[in-house]
């Protein structure tokens, strides 16, 4: 998937507790899609499961709980490894192709408005996360957040009140942000969107709506 030159990246709180296994299964598939996407992420990423397998070998044998080893081999498996090429390139990151199942053109879109379309993946009670599809030039309802949200862009491009996001960028939302996401003029976008609380929606008709759409 090509992506332009990366400007927002994840913070090194939200890598540190990839790394240590502690996201929900939304925040940790953005991450890792985002991962696959970003050299400079990738990298960090690195460094911290560099860091953590040395302060495990440092350890003193008193200091490792019984039930270290367990831990260390679910940490193991939630660490990208290198994936093999496929013979057909992709127009989904590789981390959210093979968690989806299909590629773009394949996807099951369920429309929710304004030419908006979703598909959702993981509907958990603490965590949602689903595929936004936004036609271009169209605005997604102003809204704030009764918690966290972390949108990745997968394919065109987005504008708020704050800045533009390209392929690869991710937004991170909390409680503090108000705004109003427009889809650029020239292409459709496509994003990853988590949230671990619903969205806060300032008109009547959006609020009448939220429950049916699951946002």
């Amino acid at each position: 998937m090509k992506t332009h030159d990366i400007k927002h990246h994840l913070s090194n709180k939200l890598l540190m507790a990839y790394s240590a296994g502690q996201l929900e299964e939304g925040f940790a598939l953005a991450i890792a899609t985002h991962i696959s996407m970003c050299d400079q992420c990738r990298a960090e990423l690195e460094s911290l499961d560099a860091m953590g397998g040395a302060i495990i070998e440092n350890l003193e044998p008193n200091e490792i709980g019984s039930d270290a080893f367990l831990k260390t081999l679910a940490l193991i498996d939630q660490t990208p490894e290198q994936a093999p090429e496929r013979p057909k390139q992709k127009s989904l990151p590789e981390p959210l192709a093979d968690y989806v199942g299909c590629d773009l053109d394949d996807i099951d879109w369920r429309p929710i408005g304004m030419g908006v379309k979703q598909k959702i993946l993981v509907n958990s009670e603490k965590v949602s996360a689903r595929l936004l599809y936004i036609p271009a030039g169209t605005a997604v309802p102003e809204h704030s957040h009764k918690g966290r949200e972390l949108t990745l862009v997968l394919k065109g491009a987005f504008k708020d009140e704050f800045d533009y996001f390209g392929p690869g960028d991710v937004e991170f939302a909390d409680g503090h942000t108000h705004h109003t996401p427009v889809a650029s003029d020239d292409e459709d976008c496509i994003c990853l969107a988590v949230t671990d609380a619903p969205l806060k929606f300032n008109k009547l008709i959006h609020k009448i709506a939220q429950p049916f759409l699951k946002i």
